[in-house]
């Protein structure tokens, strides 16, 4: 059995690791961005909506603690989008020449790359959850400690698979390529209408009838709806709006996560087979 995608892989685990900025950085920002916008919005949240009644029997749930599951989801959006840009700089050094002249398959780099990506989206994922808990998000309050698993691991699956997506995306854009600067752009231009067309810092049933369209297909709204489902519960009220989930939502939109994993694949492959690097 061929594992050269492991290779790959382990080759950009090791570069993420020994690069002690981009790590730091990548792991610290997050945490960062939680912590100030996060404590300033929700005293001011939690202000506003302090008259608001709650609902008997539904458990109220602050602003923190519904904006961290967002901030999980904005990490992984980010850090998957810009996954790709490995390619470019091995297309620079001239050691994609290399790859693209042995025998290892071309999927096999696509593989590489994803799972590294995946790996690194999994540990921003916990840590971002262990601070947000420390900073006083409630999540996974009243769960036994089988439910909490269960819940982390919900979480892991549903981050995994929509990373996995965007992997393929920022793969494909990249070996397309020819400088970084043209995928940060493609990145940015990206970044803002999935971000901020989701449900990812705010309820979207304020949102003009053209963005609430777009967020029902935004795979971003998908992934923060089953991070709130497994992190915090599908029956809870948050900003003055009673928020539900069925399972048989929450497993809708894993599936059209899935979805959107592999025509992300089926993309990068083609984009793949098309590229040639001198």
């Amino acid at each position: 059995m061929n594992t050269g995608f492991l290779t790959v892989y382990w080759r950009d685990m090791i570069r993420f690791f020994r690069f002690r900025t981009m790590l730091i950085s990548s792991l610290v920002q997050p945490a960062l961005w939680m912590a100030f916008f996060g404590i300033a919005m929700s005293a001011n949240f939690d202000r506003l909506t302090s008259v608001i009644p709650p609902i008997p029997g539904v458990p109220s749930v602050d602003y923190l603690t519904f904006m961290s599951a967002g901030v999980i989801a904005m990490t992984t959006l980010f850090t998957s989008l810009f996954g790709g840009v490995v390619l470019l700089f091995d297309k620079n050094w001239g050691l994609m020449r290399e790859i693209f002249a042995s025998p290892l398959p071309r999927n096999h780099i696509i593989f590489g790359i994803a799972l590294s990506g995946m790996t690194k989206t999994f540990i921003q994922a916990i840590i971002i959850m262990v601070f947000g808990i420390f900073l006083g998000a409630a999540f996974f309050a009243g769960f036994s400690a089988g439910q909490t698993i269960i819940s982390i691991a919900g979480i892991l699956l549903f981050t995994g698979t929509f990373s996995l997506g965007f992997l393929f995306l920022s793969a494909a854009i990249s070996i397309s390529l020819e400088s970084p600067e043209g995928l940060q752009g493609i990145i940015t231009l990206l970044t803002m209408p999935i971000f901020f067309a989701s449900n990812a810092l705010y309820p979207v049933d304020a949102f003009p009838p053209l963005l609430q369209a777009i967020s029902v297909i935004n795979p971003l709204s998908h992934l923060v709806n089953g991070i709130r489902y497994f992190a915090i519960g599908g029956n809870f009220q948050a900003i003055g709006i009673h928020y539900t989930a069925t399972p048989l939502e929450i497993v809708i939109s894993f599936l059209l996560l899935v979805a959107f994993a592999l025509l992300m694949f089926a993309f990068a492959v083609w984009r793949f087979r098309k590229a040639s690097v001198t």
